[in-house]
């Protein structure tokens, strides 16, 4: 039988996806903006450190999270006895672990998006008078917003199925840091296999649908299968 655990591995995925989804979007649009537009110096390390996250395995993100964040950290060190905040073996660590793995999928699919606009567009605006913030809302980001929105998609689907990283900084606690992925390992190795299954099925179902909403987008919502 399912248990109130169970059901809370769902929730807690989903709530993390979103959590990480959302910081990404906040952070990654502006950034992809910056390495698509401007040239300064150690541009290429700056890009370089933030595809790292996507070649490397997932539990070597999540030592440099520990190192960083942990209890014996410099910054998870200093949370702990300045403010009382513990971020390791919660939901905030599997939410950071989500968005740091999921974040340069965001960003190198915004930043070709941009890329892709034509300058000449943004030419025309700073002709008549427009700044570049008001440039890069209005003009630019709206035509690259396909892109852009692949993205997010690629980087949710990516956030929720983090497993490695998450283990490491999060833990596999039932009814507290416990995803579906995590989940899924539990449910493997405790042979309870109508629970591998149906998170499974619900992991798949999910990936499929945003796939496929990205590949309707690619090839133009009014085109005909």
């Amino acid at each position: 039988m399912f248990t109130p655990d169970d059901w809370f591995a769902v929730m807690l995925s989903l709530k993390v996806a979103v959590t990480a989804t959302l910081i990404n979007v906040i952070i990654g649009i502006p950034v992809a903006y910056i390495l698509a537009r401007k040239s300064f110096f150690g541009k290429s390390i700056v890009d370089t450190m933030i595809t790292l996250p996507l070649v490397l395995p997932p539990t070597v993100v999540g030592f440099y999270l520990l190192f960083i964040f942990g209890r014996r950290g410099f910054l998870g060190g200093y949370l702990h006895d300045a403010f009382g905040i513990n971020i390791v073996f919660t939901w905030y660590a599997a939410a950071l672990a989500a968005q740091i793995v999921s974040m340069p999928l965001m960003i190198r699919a915004s930043k070709a998006a941009i890329s892709s606009v034509d300058r000449e567009y943004e030419d025309v605006s700073y002709t008549l008078g427009k700044g570049r913030l008001y440039t890069m809302l209005n003009v630019t980001l709206p035509l690259a917003k396909k892109g852009i929105i692949t993205g997010v998609v690629l980087a949710f689907c990516r956030a929720l199925g983090e497993f490695g990283a998450t283990i490491m900084v999060a833990g596999n606690i039932p009814g507290k840091t416990s995803t579906m992925p995590l989940a899924i390992y539990s449910a493997f190795y405790g042979s309870e296999d109508y629970k591998l299954y149906f998170f499974v099925i619900i992991l798949t179902g999910i990936s499929f649908g945003a796939t496929l909403l990205v590949n309707r987008m690619e090839r133009g919502w009014t085109e005909k299968p």
